[in-house]
């Protein structure tokens, strides 16, 4: 039940989904090995259509919100009752939209056939190509000493200038390197305006991040002397992208049982963005899968917290690699059980955490699996959220009210998968008497 909730958009899909969660609302229920479907009487008959191999839902209904209130219903239905789903042969219009589904699927897979593109009229194009590549290349390199110029005057003058600057003053020097087709730099500038004022020691803050985006400028200019791994980096860093076909050839495939420890959804210009963090069952290898969607539109894969995956992923090139892409996924997720593997000690999480920065200075967020840590507030310096572990060294939790750890725990070890934003953790999921509990505000 808590897996098909954690689908839904919002608390309004959630309790119109728990009314239609009941076998008398709906006529032609029935199950197989690889889908659940139902008709649903509203203002016309929906036709309710679920894939079991990634919970993926499909309705004949006007509604922008996906899953909408009928495949939720439907899926509370089969979860809660399911003798009341009995088994059988899928109709017609669930076997078309399955085979649809799989051949999508196929077509995306890494090995697929590629589709022969019509001849390129001749080196005109190519040239086209390289000019814009070269203007391109041109506009980064003036933005940059732009904004290096910039920098300098902050440091010159003092961070005390800006604890009253308005946000304009950050927005308008990120407009200038989206002009200059850096987007990546103008989201690091975007990013720093939240620093000023936020706590007593932002100017160190601030100072270090600002050092962190001078260090990128200036590997920037000195690209060709770096790793090719690096490199790789730096134009990601800078706002340079690769496509999915690009990822595939250039990427490491790595194929494993993978645990879904946790996830979260922010909004960025207009997109929801979707965060997932996996964890190899067998290579221990940390993945971070990153989704967008527009409006409610539904994102690509589904990905459910506390669940287990078998699928073939495929990291971005990098010196430290964690961003992936789902390439193939070989069986249906099924929930989580047992210890995670993870930091047994703060120390040791820290530890790992200077290994991944020295690799990749640029890494903003990085997975956090600590096992056996005991939450609790401390009201010396104001109140604020901890993470103990046996040796009594503390690490602090994101800013927020953290009681739905506490109650799970009960003021016992547990484990605590979250993500590590360099001064405190941001929870995400907890396993409690080896259950899986997810957390955070979609909780």
């Amino acid at each position: 039940m808590e897996q098909v909730l954690a689908l839904a958009p919002d608390a309004g899909a959630v309790a119109a989904g728990r009314k239609l969660g009941q076998a008398g609302v709906w006529r032609g229920l029935g199950r197989s090995a690889r889908a659940l479907w139902g008709e649903c009487q509203g203002s016309a008959l929906y036709q309710v259509r679920v894939d079991l191999a990634d919970l993926a839902v499909a309705c004949s209904c006007p509604s922008r919100k996906f899953p909408c209130k009928h495949g939720l219903g439907l899926l509370l239905l089969a979860a809660a009752s399911p003798a009341a789903v009995p088994e059988g042969e899928p109709p017609e219009w669930v076997s078309a939209w399955l085979a649809r589904r799989a051949e999508r699927a196929a077509q995306r897979a890494p090995d697929a056939p590629v589709k022969k593109r019509p001849e390129k009229p001749p080196a005109s194009a190519d040239r086209a190509a390289a000019r814009r590549a070269d203007q391109r290349r041109a506009r980064v390199a003036a933005g940059i000493e732009a904004l290096d110029r910039w920098l300098s005057d902050l440091v010159r003058t003092g961070l005390a200038s800006v604890a009253t600057q308005p946000a304009t003053f950050w927005e308008q020097q990120a407009a200038r390197l989206v002009d200059a087709q850096a987007p990546g730099l103008a989201a690091r500038v975007r990013r720093l305006a939240a620093i000023p004022n936020s706590s007593p020691d932002w100017p160190e803050r601030l100072l270090g991040q600002l050092g962190r985006l001078a260090l990128l400028t200036e590997s920037y200019r000195r690209i060709e002397e770096l790793e090719p791994a690096l490199q790789e980096d730096v134009r990601g860093a800078v706002g340079w992208t690769l496509s999915r076909e690009e990822v595939v050839a250039r990427g490491e495939a790595q194929a494993d049982e993978w645990l879904i420890l946790g996830q979260r959804v922010t909004v960025e210009e207009r997109l929801r963005a979707q965060s997932t963090w996996l964890l190899g069952a067998r290579s221990g290898r940390f993945a971070l899968v990153l989704q967008y969607a527009n409006g409610r539109a539904a994102f690509p894969e589904t990905l459910l917290p506390g669940s287990r995956l078998a699928a073939e992923l495929v990291y971005w090139p990098s010196a430290y690699p964690l961003r992936a892409l789902m390439a193939r996924r070989q069986d249906k997720e099924i929930p989580m059980s047992g210890p995670v593997r993870g930091a047994t000690t703060v120390a040791a999480f820290l530890d790992g955490a200077a290994n991944a920065l020295a690799q990749q200075p640029w890494l903003e967020r990085l997975p956090c699996a600590l096992r056996g840590v005991v939450a609790r507030q401390e009201a010396s310096a104001g109140v604020r959220w901890l993470l103990v572990d046996a040796e009594g060294v503390a690490l602090p939790l994101a800013p927020g009210e953290h009681w739905r750890l506490l109650a799970l725990s009960g003021g016992r070890p547990v484990d605590l998968l979250g993500e590590w934003g360099g001064e405190a953790v941001l929870p995400l999921g907890v396993v409690a008497d080896g259950a899986y509990h997810r957390l955070g505000e979609d909780a």
